[in-house]
């Protein structure tokens, strides 16, 4: 009997949600409509979203060549003084 009680209510429960739940009155034409608007949004700032990552990864490239060309400038100027320095 207590073996019964604890399979059975449980299912009853389970059913009951299930029952309540089918119930439910369908989204009006204007819920609708707003989900559609989102949906819509959600697309269109995902692919912001995209532009903007390719967008920083190109200036992160753009920041490491500066990188470099200011390292070999610096590389540059510190072997030009060093050739001045052996002239004098």
């Amino acid at each position: 009997m207590k073996s019964l009680r604890r399979i059975g209510f449980p299912l009853l429960i389970v059913g009951g949600v299930f029952l309540i739940a089918g119930c439910g009155s369908s989204p009006s034409a204007d819920d609708l409509a707003h989900l559609d608007a989102l949906k819509q949004e959600v697309s269109s700032l995902q692919k912001e979203v995209a532009e903007k990552k390719t967008e920083k990864a190109n200036l992160e490239q753009q920041v490491a060549t500066k990188k470099q060309e200011l390292a070999q400038a610096v590389q540059d100027q510190n072997e030009t003084k060093s050739n001045l320095a052996k002239y004098r």
